[in-house]
């Protein structure tokens, strides 16, 4: 008899959105998808002008499900970390004066050719698909979220690193006229994160420009962010303008800042707290729900084999 073992994220059959109302909302979204770039969305979120904006929303690879339902935009898009705009979770006004039209990316360090390339031309090379992920922050928050993009092993393939890279580092932008919250001296701007090259080359590292079938609203980190499913929300590091692959591992943002609490790994472990509070269990973003927290956040299949023999670092912290 053939015994079907599901992944960790993935939901029964039985829980599963029907079909009609799946179909109903993606010809909704696609219909919305045709509107001019510019228009208002729900809430006054502005999306930046694109010439891709009709290659959303771009089509679902099953093989990325969750064990729980899409947690509605009107939650998540609410309720952000984006220090670059101050504090708050409620960032979306002062992130609407980001500017992401034109937007470069600059790709460098141990590479055969550095280049730089439009965040439009980089889709269009690329392609899109929607992935279900899951997203677990540092602060025992969680949501489901279904982001459009590409995996991240296309930009490093792209880019053409020689052997001697180890390491991925990521630059967001610096703009202390457009960001407020980056005059806060204390804070070690820009902000930067990291992945080693094994960890970038997994199919779940996944390179962000959509979300809810639509092109990065601000606050989500547009036009270009990175999501790392099985880390600590932090290190999925948002409005990028810069790759570059490095032989040293970069001294990411929060790691700089605190590093006994925010280290360079930060992968999801419920065993594992932080120093002032339990990473056991999460609440769930616009429900009243806790729920256990997974390994690795449910991941742990596609990604544990990748920290054989780095049992002496520091890998959920």
């Amino acid at each position: 008899m053939w015994i079907r073992r599901r992944r960790g994220w993935e939901i029964p059959e039985h829980l599963a959105t029907p079909e009609s109302v799946f179909l109903d909302r993606r010809a909704l979204i696609g219909g919305a998808a045709g509107l001019a770039a510019g228009s208002l969305l729900g809430g006054g979120r502005v999306l930046a002008a694109t010439d891709t904006a009709s290659l959303y929303p771009a089509p679902r690879n099953d093989g990325y499900a969750l064990d729980r339902a899409v947690t509605p935009e009107r939650f998540s898009g609410d309720y952000n970390n984006f220090y670059e705009f101050g504090m708050s979770k409620t960032v979306l006004p002062a992130a609407n004066a980001l500017k992401t039209s034109p937007w470069t990316l600059k790709i460098d360090g141990l590479v055969e050719k550095p280049f730089e390339i439009g965040v439009d031309d980089l889709v269009r090379k690329a392609g899109l698909e929607e992935r279900l992920y899951r997203h677990r922050c540092v602060e025992a928050w969680s949501m489901a979220v279904p982001w459009t993009g590409f995996p991240l092993s296309k930009l490093v393939a792209l880019a053409k690193p020689t052997s001697g890279a180890k390491y991925v580092r990521f630059e967001t932008f610096m703009d202390k006229a457009m960001a407020p919250g980056q005059k806060v001296f204390y804070y070690p701007w820009p902000y930067v994160e990291g992945l080693t090259m094994a960890e970038a080359g997994n199919d779940l590292p996944f390179v962000v420009t959509g979300i809810y079938g639509k092109p990065l609203p601000n606050q989500f980190g547009a036009p270009i962010r990175i999501a790392v499913p099985w880390k600590y929300g932090f290190k999925s590091a948002k409005s990028i303008v810069k790759v570059s692959f490095t032989a040293d591992r970069p001294k990411t943002f929060w790691e700089g800042l605190q590093a006994s609490e925010y280290g360079f790994w930060a992968n999801v472990n419920p065993a594992v707290p932080h120093p002032r509070w339990s990473q056991a269990t999460e609440r769930v973003l616009g429900t009243d729900q806790r729920v256990p927290t997974l390994i690795y956040n449910g991941y742990g299949e596609q990604v544990a084999g990748l920290y054989k023999g780095l049992e002496g670092e520091r890998l959920f912290v």
